[in-house]
């Protein structure tokens, strides 16, 4: 039975550091499960290692019958709107085409929105499947828009970060309080997941 995994918020030093590549990929099918499993709860459409405390390069997404399946409310089950699901090991952008400007959240700033962050219309990935296969996904729009923000999360790098200067400065005004309020919640969470250890060792 898979297993929902607390997402790491906002003030996590885990968000802002470069994950490392995997190597063993021995439990990766395990992990994969566990973080599809995790996504859907949180009604998200990609989940990056690092956001639940895992420090490898490894994300999940989904791509849904329709793009605004993950904002149907709490009643409806995205499982059944699933048209495609992904589990990327060690992903690389390999091709970028076009630019555009979207409106982005994520689930590690959960309820926060915000418009300006540019990405390519299409990328091609080069990645391996939770086997180690070696794989290529061409995506554009919605898709290669996913595939770009969770390869970032991989980077240490959130979606606000990729705001002009001026776009950035006013999101992180606007959300002040709300910003501060994830800080504090990352630093209550890391402070009992080290209690919870100490006690366990």
């Amino acid at each position: 039975m898979a297993e929902i995994l607390p997402i790491r918020l906002y003030g996590d030093p885990i968000l802002k550091r470069k994950a490392l590549p995997v190597q063993d990929f021995s439990g990766i099918p395990s992990l994969a499960e566990n973080m599809l499993e995790t996504m859907f709860e949180a009604r998200g459409v990609g989940l990056a290692a690092p956001q639940v405390g895992i420090g490898q390069r490894l994300f999940v997404a989904a791509e849904y019958l329709d793009d605004e399946g993950e904002e149907e409310g709490p009643e409806a089950d995205l499982k059944t709107r699933v048209k495609s699901l992904y589990v990327m090991v060690n992903p690389v952008i390999t091709y970028r085409a076009g630019q555009q400007s979207i409106t982005e959240g994520c689930l590690s700033l959960p309820g926060l929105y915000a418009e300006g962050a540019q990405r390519d219309l299409q990328v091609r990935v080069e990645y391996q499947n939770e086997k180690g296969e070696q794989k290529v996904l061409e995506a554009e729009g919605y898709l290669a828009v996913v595939m770009q923000h969770e390869i970032d999360h991989l980077d240490g790098i959130l979606f606000f970060q990729r705001m002009s200067f001026a776009d950035k400065q006013k999101f992180l005004e606007e959300h002040r309080e709300d910003l501060a309020e994830f800080q504090r919640q990352a630093k209550a969470f890391l402070r009992e997941e080290a209690a919870r250890l100490g006690q366990t060792r």
